[in-house]
């Protein structure tokens, strides 16, 4: 058997000097095309530059990301013959993928011209706790508040 390796982790983006952007980055990322999605991210940070002019791109970008980010979610266990939906608390590594998924997933949705655009304007109701990735969040919070009752059932 080999030995298990430790993951190293994303490098911090050349940009910002972030890992969050990094991973952005590589949400957004299709079919293997990273200069393109980090195309798109810059596009769209710069975007926000232009239209934020109290905090810059990446104050927004973080805000956005925290408001995005699920606390709890439900995941379903098999008891006796039934099964429970079961309110458990996210870990930090997947609150945070959770939030680029649903970023990238109603950027792609929204009406706009080019995915920058629609990533920058994601972004900017996600800060404002606007948007479809913001509902998306409170729906997943309020399925986890409805069957608290299951709570005990923990794994």
């Amino acid at each position: 058997m080999g030995k298990k390796g430790v993951y190293a982790g994303v490098k911090a983006d050349f940009r910002y000097g972030d890992e969050s952007v990094t991973r952005l980055i590589n949400t957004i990322m299709s079919d293997g095309k990273k200069s393109v999605a980090a195309k798109i991210v810059y596009e769209a940070m710069d975007i926000i530059d232009a239209k934020v002019e109290d905090a810059d791109a990446l104050e927004v970008f973080r805000k956005a990301l925290g408001n995005v980010a699920p606390l709890v979610e439900v995941r379903s266990k098999r008891v006796g013959g039934a099964t429970y939906q079961i309110p458990m608390e996210v870990k930090p590594s997947r609150r945070e993928a959770l939030a680029f998924r649903w970023i990238k997933q109603f950027a792609t949705r929204r009406g706009g011209r080019g995915m920058a655009e629609k990533l920058a304007a994601e972004l900017l109701d996600a800060a404002n706790e606007q948007g479809a990735s913001v509902k998306k969040r409170d729906e997943v919070h309020r399925m986890a508040d409805a069957n608290k009752a299951f709570a005990h059932f923990r794994f």
